[in-house]
């Protein structure tokens, strides 16, 4: 994957997508960022830094959005300067592609947004690699098309799937492993989302639940199934976390989570 500032791109390992649900802050997208490029420049793992600069898609009304888009994207782009490293984060409306792009170096595409195309396109006309998350009601085999929408705009796109499980009746996501293979074919770096995958959504309280003590699991399926890389959303302190904090791994937890998941990655090649 060419992808500029991603580090130890001649290691074996997978890449990983890791960070917070969402930029709450300066001082914490730093602290957190600092600790996984000391881990992964550790275990040589390539790099990417992500946080959401606006949460669009919550189940009610006062749920927490951000910290302002403007403030969100400088501390993402502060993040990619102070360490080096790409970043990514995720866009909803055609007309935000151009703004996050000057910040980022990846634009993600929300699940539930992956069919629309204008949103895609507005994406590739960036020429920033695009990260398309595939829906929870979609195949793996049915994202072909949703690459093809950005590779019509740019042929010369960086184009990233990532499962995120699939809808289980209403409450529930299952992870059907033969997704990976199924999107690998369409020539493209394939990644395991290992946090929204065990999200509980529709929950009566109007909050997301989740099951975090799966998250080693997913991963290490994931890997031995042949994902090119994974998808972590990581904090300090999950319960404190504004947002996604019922799924997310914590911090302290990540070092060991991926010296595991790299011997998983050493047995397999």
């Amino acid at each position: 994957m060419q992808l500029t500032k991603l580090k130890h791109t001649d290691s074996p390992n997978f890449f990983l997508m890791a960070g917070p649900c969402a930029i709450e802050g300066r001082d914490m997208a730093l602290r957190i960022a600092e600790q996984i490029v000391t881990i992964t420049d550790k275990l040589r793992i390539p790099y990417i830094f992500k946080g959401s600069y606006r949460k669009a898609n919550r189940t009610k009304a006062n749920s927490f959005t951000g910290i302002g888009d403007e403030l969100a994207l400088s501390i993402l782009a502060e993040v990619g300067r102070t360490f080096d490293i790409p970043t990514v984060t995720d866009i909803h409306e055609s007309e935000e592609a151009a703004m996050a792009a000057e910040a980022v170096d990846v634009l993600q595409i929300p699940a539930f947004l992956c069919r629309q195309t204008e949103l895609l396109e507005a994406a590739a006309k960036t020429g920033k690699a695009v990260n398309i998350k595939k829906g929870q009601f979609l195949s793996g085999e049915s994202m072909g098309f949703a690459a093809e929408k950005v590779k019509s705009v740019n042929p010369d796109a960086t184009v990233i799937l990532t499962d995120r499980g699939n809808s289980f009746g209403y409450g529930d996501l299952v992870v059907d492993y033969r997704n990976i293979p199924a999107m690998q074919q369409f020539g493209v770096p394939v990644v395991m989302d290992c946090t929204h995958s065990l999200q509980q959504p529709n929950q009566s309280s109007g909050v997301t639940g989740g099951k975090p003590a799966l998250i080693a699991t997913i991963s290490k399926a994931a890997i031995a199934v042949g994902a090119d890389g994974l998808f972590i959303e990581t904090h300090p302190v999950p319960a404190e976390a504004k947002s996604d904090g019922a799924n997310m791994l914590p911090l302290d937890q990540l070092q060991g989570l991926l010296e595991r998941l790299v011997r998983v990655r050493e047995s397999i090649l």
